[in-house]
């Protein structure tokens, strides 16, 4: 049986486990913070806050709720999901993304994260969410269909693997 896992906002106590599981995900090419500065985490918390209530948005950015996957204390993974799509997320990033930190992998975690994160989407009106991955990772793919992702088609990304794109119902 898997470990139960809850969704919460970061805190002041998550900085150094924070920024540990940024260092982790960012020598595979991923993020764990998003426009997170290491000297001001107060303003870094302040700075999420301001994105979930769509206010002081930095240029490119949506309203979006940023949430870490907090198993038994411990930061397995993240996730953020926008409340509303650009031209860049509509096409690549979809309302979805999430990580799971490597040593966390394969233990259910981000099948737990997708159903949890799609009930959080549906809480700021999304009625489908687009959840994207890249084609080469076939564990995202089959945690997006597990968790009811019907494939719409696949998008080319310059120098990157094409992005496998898929709608899941939030209800």
């Amino acid at each position: 049986m898997t470990a139960s896992l809850v969704l919460r906002p970061l805190t002041a106590a998550d900085e150094a486990e924070a920024w540990a599981a940024h260092d982790e995900l960012a020598r595979e090419g991923f993020d764990f913070l998003l426009d997170g500065r290491r000297d001001d985490w107060p303003g870094y918390l302040a700075h999420l806050a301001d994105e979930r209530a769509g206010v002081r948005l930095l240029p490119g950015r949506v309203p979006a709720t940023f949430l870490v996957a907090d198993v038994d204390g411990v930061l397995v993974g993240r996730v953020s999901v926008r409340h509303t799509l650009n031209e860049a997320l509509a096409r690549v990033g979809g309302h979805i993304g999430y990580a799971v930190r490597p040593a966390h992998r394969r233990r259910g975690y981000a099948t737990q994260m997708l159903r949890q994160s799609l009930v959080v989407a549906r809480s700021v009106g999304v009625e489908r969410a687009l959840v994207t991955c890249d084609d080469d990772n076939v564990a995202s793919a089959q945690t997006i269909e597990r968790c009811g992702g019907v494939l719409q088609d696949l998008v080319p990304v310059d120098g990157r693997p094409a992005k496998r794109r898929y709608w899941v119902p939030t209800a």
